[in-house]
């Protein structure tokens, strides 16, 4: 059969390019809540023996700016190969119900560096990791665990059916600040401990109807409530940087 040519001939394939939307602040919503939620996601590497993909689970975190972060051990092929090659990508969003691929996910592109647990950056990243993993404190410490900063290069949308986005690194970080850490740790105790109904509140104005809620992680835009293996998050209407600063981003929420 003769090959089909010229301007009537259909495409073999669709570019990728001509698929993708425009990234508007709406998707980088989604974005945050995909990363900042994620319990845990599959962690894709390249395996040294033979450059061979290789994809296991792991836990994960984020730090302040919404770095996504790991714990591993020494002792396991991914951290071998994160080792010996840094390039890694995480896939981050959970089923529900019906069908799976109906359901947003996320791969972030990035490239694992270790981190220092005696520097202030361990540290900080330590204290957020066990907040959403608290189980974790059991083993956190052994000589052979470490924790990986994965530091994104990109990423990848899919947020349901004709909803695909590429994002560059600064789509799904915050700006970096000095002073916002300390206040967000000294704002979420203040409202865990003196204003647990508050808090109780804010999950119920968010569709929960179950009580016992916690504040895990503060970070510029939002927070991560947490209940036995329940996570939500909510974004605050201002900004903590502003007037008023954490106090004033709280406030107006259980105000709403």
């Amino acid at each position: 059969m003769a090959e089909r040519n010229g301007p009537s001939a259909e495409p073999a394939s669709t570019p990728a390019s001509s698929v993708l939307r425009p990234v508007d602040d709406n998707a980088r919503l989604l974005a945050r809540m995909l990363l900042r939620t994620a319990r845990d996601a599959s962690l894709a590497v390249l395996r040294p023996s033979d450059g061979w993909p290789a994809a296991s689970r792991t836990l994960v975190a984020t730090d302040f700016v919404g770095r996504p972060v790991i714990l591993v051990s020494g002792l396991s092929l991914h951290a071998e190969a994160l080792t010996a090659d840094g390039r890694c990508s995480l896939l981050v969003g959970r089923a529900g119900k019906g069908d799976p691929l109906a359901h947003p996910r996320m791969t972030v592109f990035a490239t694992a560096r270790p981190v220092d647990k005696n520097s202030s950056e361990g540290e900080a990243i330590r204290e957020r990791f066990l907040c959403r993993h608290p189980k974790a404190e059991l083993y956190v410490d052994f000589p052979d665990f470490r924790f990986l900063c994965l530091e994104p290069e990109g990423a990848f949308l899919n947020g349901g059916f004709g909803q695909a986005f590429e994002f560059v690194a600064s789509d799904v970080l915050d700006e970096p600040s000095a002073v916002l850490p300390a206040a967000a740790i000294r704002a979420r105790d203040h409202m865990n401990e003196d204003h647990a109904d508050a808090v109780d509140t804010l999950a119920t104005m968010n569709g929960e109807d179950s009580t016992g809620w916690c504040i895990a992680t503060v970070d510029r835009r939002g927070f991560e409530l947490v209940r036995k293996d329940r996570t939500i998050r909510i974004e605050f209407r201002s900004d903590p940087a502003g007037e008023g600063g954490y106090r004033k981003a709280f406030v107006e929420l259980v105000k709403k």
